[in-house]
């Protein structure tokens, strides 16, 4: 069900972000008033861009929840595209959080963009350990909550996620090769989420996938877009997977980043688990919306 109006303001934290920036624009394209905030020390391009696609830009001070308050004023929601970690991800929404209950904000869409980490065990995740810890606190509060759960950014698969190895036609994987997995673009993740925004019946968790791929499936998606004969590498099973991650991390800790290489590869783990898997998924909810599949991304790669 989709209950849009084009009167409604949606108040968007981490807009100047490549996700945040797409869902403000999704949002204005579908009627809202959109308000970003930003912090004082935000690059003027970002703001320039921002509003020359119809975003009303206002700095505060993300410390003041005097000023956070003000600014979220007559909002329907509150919608998080934030990334980081503690400081972000649990203290920063926190005070989010309560500056939109304060301001009578009915609901609030935190910054999850994820696998199902309601279902991960915890500590296998230290990004969505962060998530599942603020989780806890929104639902504690009095405001209306619904999570975007996406799976993994099907952009990411001709980028940094190692699984598909175009110079060697290999797709590496840990395993079982036929364990679905779920893909959706970061484009059709902002498209949906705004259409959640503006919609008032949301339930506590939307499962999205643009595509839902086992390891075969992945294989003959990335034959079929590129004319070329992929074949599976299969490095080992879980636990071989289990000891990069712990290797890696004990060569790589980069505590102060938010995607090193383990952090990747626990998020690998996680799906290939089947542990994460979405489900049910709301995908169709919004009709008007049309998922890119794998192919297609693997299509466009340059």
């Amino acid at each position: 069900m989709n209950t849009q109006s084009n009167r409604k303001t949606i108040v968007i934290v981490g807009a100047t972000g490549d996700l945040g920036g797409r869902i403000a624009r999704a949002l204005v394209r579908r009627g809202a008033s959109v308000k970003a905030l930003v912090r004082h020390s935000s690059d003027l391009d970002e703001i320039v861009y921002l509003r020359n696609a119809g975003v009303v830009v206002e700095k505060v001070n993300f410390e003041n929840i005097t000023e956070l308050v003000s600014a979220m004023r007559g909002a329907s929601c509150v919608v998080s595209a934030l990334s980081g970690l503690r400081k972000v991800i649990v203290d920063l929404q926190t005070l989010l959080l309560t500056a939109a209950v304060t301001a009578d904000v009915p609901r609030f869409i935190p910054s999850d963009f994820s696998i199902d980490f309601t279902k991960t065990p915890e500590g296998s995740n230290r990004n969505l350990d962060l998530r599942r810890e603020f989780r806890a606190r929104l639902d504690a509060s009095p405001i209306a909550a619904t999570s975007i759960l996406n799976g993994m950014f099907a952009d990411l698969l001709t980028g940094e996620a190692p699984l598909i190895l175009f110079p060697l036609n290999r797709i590496v994987y840990w395993g079982d090769a036929d364990q679905p997995l779920d893909f959706t673009t970061i484009a059709d993740t902002a498209e949906y989420t705004a259409a959640a925004a503006l919609d008032d019946t949301t339930p506590r968790d939307l499962r999205i996938a643009g595509d839902t791929l086992t390891i075969r499936g992945l294989r003959e998606a990335a034959s079929q877009a590129t004319g070329k004969d992929f074949k599976l590498l299969r490095v080992g099973g879980l636990a071989v997977l289990d000891f990069m991650i712990k290797a890696t991390r004990t060569l790589m800790p980069a505590s102060d980043e938010v995607f090193p290489p383990w952090q990747g590869m626990q998020y690998l783990r996680n799906m290939l688990s089947g542990r994460a898997k979405l489900d049910p998924l709301d995908t169709h909810r919004y009709p008007d919306i049309r998922f890119t599949t794998v192919r297609e991304v693997v299509k466009a790669r340059k």
